[in-house]
């Protein structure tokens, strides 16, 4: 398995998904239990399955609780016209039930690739953070629903309402990430594209960069015995200090329009941050090397052919496993992290979101076709598939337990995947 992207909460375990990514924010459950090998000819048994809406948040899931977002789509298939307003909501785990709802105004922005909010909420502890299409962050008891503290990035800081070079303004879409007593944010704005802001009441303990913004979520990673904050931007990567906004290195990688949308995949096995992007991006693996106080940055290769836009890899041992491509047909590949070399491609795919548990890999495609899988260096062998749904689903899905919890632009459903 690959080095931790981030260090789990404290008392986190299988049975929580407290962030985007799972545990470690890189879609690994390394402590996962028992998963089926085999599914009915109809799928996974279903356990419950509600309407939604529209919108692109993964699910967190926490204390028998489940949080995610949505917006009103009056179109079929999660299509416009839309709600000026949209809703951070709870659920019960085991039923789907709502258990509280809080609503907000939110202007519709540029939904032509179908609505925000785009960024997955965040629980630590009894706090529920959420950030929302125009960059409305809400702090909520998580029991009650109650609102804590709030910010509105735009408002209360002066950043950028959008994506400066995006042809494509859709809204915020870069998941908060937990750092001690703070969390962490890309905001926008001179001297501000990262700030660090108390968990307790949204005060900011620092604020660092005059660089263009991204949607990817910030993550962390441990090099040389230090914690780095690692933040894929809209034209380069950057390492900071986390606790205080120090720029420590930066490499190059611009994929246009500012359209980065993942945490680069990182392993303290070989000191070796992968990043990939669509469109024109393309893929670079680069090692960190430190020089004495200093680290800079090595750059191993650079694929600009392969692709993974905004649905994630994931990388296990030496090698990363994705789906690239740009349109309904992908490809999944097997890469060499060190070298770039392809070991093997498998059509017959869309583009996909990855999760990894129990030595198997879940597949859900954009389509909504799920397959489940087993990824070795040598070849990918499919264990099983179903269609799970009719809509594009863009979201991530959440693993909890033995549940799958999944979304697309209608619905959400809750799938047995135990033996």
């Amino acid at each position: 398995m690959s080095g931790a992207a981030i260090v789990a909460q404290e008392g986190e375990g299988a049975r929580e998904w407290r962030q985007w990514g799972g545990p470690t924010r890189d879609f690994l459950v390394h402590e996962a239990p028992r998963l089926a090998d085999r599914w009915p000819a109809e799928g996974p048994p279903v356990l419950w399955s509600r309407p939604l809406g529209a919108g692109h948040s993964a699910i967190v899931a926490g204390d028998g609780r489940l949080f995610t977002m949505y917006r009103v789509a009056y179109g079929e298939g999660g299509g416009g016209p839309w709600s000026r307003n949209e809703a951070v909501i709870a659920l019960d785990a085991a039923t789907g039930a709502t258990l509280w709802e809080h609503a907000y105004a939110s202007d519709v922005q540029d939904f032509g690739q179908r609505a925000g909010p785009h960024a997955t909420p965040l629980l630590v502890g009894d706090r529920l953070f959420t950030i929302g299409t125009n960059k409305e962050l809400h702090v909520f008891d998580a029991a009650t629903g109650d609102v804590l503290w709030s910010r509105n990035f735009v408002t209360d800081f002066g950043a950028p309402p959008l994506l400066i070079r995006s042809m494509i303004k859709a809204g915020y879409g870069a998941s908060p990430l937990p750092y001690r007593d703070t969390i962490v944010v890309q905001v926008g704005g001179p001297g501000q594209a990262v700030m660090a802001l108390d968990q307790a009441d949204g005060s900011v303990v620092w604020r660092s960069g005059s660089f263009l913004v991204s949607e990817a979520p910030p993550g962390l990673i441990t090099f040389d015995g230090e914690q780095h904050l690692v933040v894929l931007a809209g034209q380069a990567v950057h390492g900071l200090d986390p606790d205080t906004g120090e720029i420590l290195w930066a490499h190059a990688h611009d994929a246009g329009n500012d359209f980065n949308f993942q945490i680069p995949l990182w392993s303290d096995h070989d000191d070796i941050l992968f990043l990939s992007s669509g469109y024109i991006g393309g893929s670079r693996a680069i090692r960190l090397v430190r020089d004495g106080s200093v680290t800079r940055t090595e750059e191993l290769w650079y694929d600009p052919q392969l692709r993974f836009t905004f649905l994630n890899p994931i990388r296990l041992g030496d090698y990363v496993y994705g789906t690239s491509g740009q349109g309904a047909a992908a490809i999944l590949t097997a890469t060499h992290v060190a070298t770039g070399e392809t070991a093997w491609r498998e059509r017959g795919f869309g583009r996909a979101s990855l999760l990894h548990a129990d030595d198997k890999a879940l597949i859900l495609e954009e389509d909504g076709a799920l397959t489940l899988a087993v990824l070795t260096p040598e070849s990918m062998t499919r264990l099983a598939a179903a269609p799970l749904f009719d809509t594009r689903s863009w979201t991530a899905p959440t693993l909890v337990g033995t549940t799958l919890v999944a979304r697309d632009r209608e619905r959400i459903v809750a799938l047995d995947l135990g033996e």
